[in-house]
């Protein structure tokens, strides 16, 4: 009797575990959308000055770092069906291989802003306050919504070290793995938002 119960506790456990996660990315994703919105507002208001700023972008980073973060929601998928399988070791591969595209995004990300910096471009400086007010609205969107975008990848690589330690410890297995499925759930938001921000800032015709 007592290991029934133990067992529906933890079935209720890991189903307020799954409704906490989906209501944290409810609120994020209306915390991106309020900003996709005031971005909407403001391109619409200076369409010219915000075409031409996005010129400044490499489209080819913005490329590599969404087909990189497509890859990595794929292989932490696949992780979730290698716990299920039993496979131990395929699981720490593939999170090791998710972990190791994030840092590929983050390393992207370096050298984008690092060249924006390089050239006096970056929130506050004497440029950015030199610029018209549709190229400054713009740049200061796109530091602020990369920024936190980058930020959300760092939590996520955070959450996916917790697992991958889990998993190693054999605390995360084929019949409890709901931490890994809902650090799984906080990657793919974070590769859809990035799917919404590509073609936003840096494909704007």
């Amino acid at each position: 009797m007592s290991e029934h119960n133990t067992h529906i506790e933890e079935h209720r456990d890991d189903e307020a575990s799954k409704l906490g996660m989906w209501l944290f990315i409810f609120t994020e994703l209306l915390l991106f959308g309020g900003l996709f919105l005031v971005y909407s507002i403001f391109r619409a208001q200076y369409p010219a000055n915000f075409h031409e700023s996005s010129l400044e972008l490499s489209v080819t980073i913005g490329v590599i770092n969404t087909v990189v973060l497509l890859f990595s929601s794929m292989t932490i998928a696949m992780a979730i069906t290698a716990i299920q399988k039993k496979n131990k070791k395929l699981t720490l591969t593939l999170i090791g291989v998710t972990l190791l595209m994030a840092l590929l995004f983050l390393v992207n990300k370096y050298f984008e802003w690092g060249h924006k910096f390089e050239h006096g471009l970056y929130p506050g400086s004497e440029l950015m306050q030199l610029l018209e007010r549709g190229h400054h609205l713009y740049f200061s969107i796109y530091f602020f919504m990369t920024g936190l975008h980058a930020l959300h990848i760092v939590v996520g690589m955070v959450l996916l070290i917790i697992c991958y330690v889990k998993v190693n410890k054999g605390s995360i297995k084929h019949d409890k793995f709901v931490f890994l499925e809902n650090g799984a759930l906080y990657w793919h938001l974070v590769d859809l938002i990035w799917i919404f921000l590509f073609p936003l800032l840096y494909l704007i015709s």
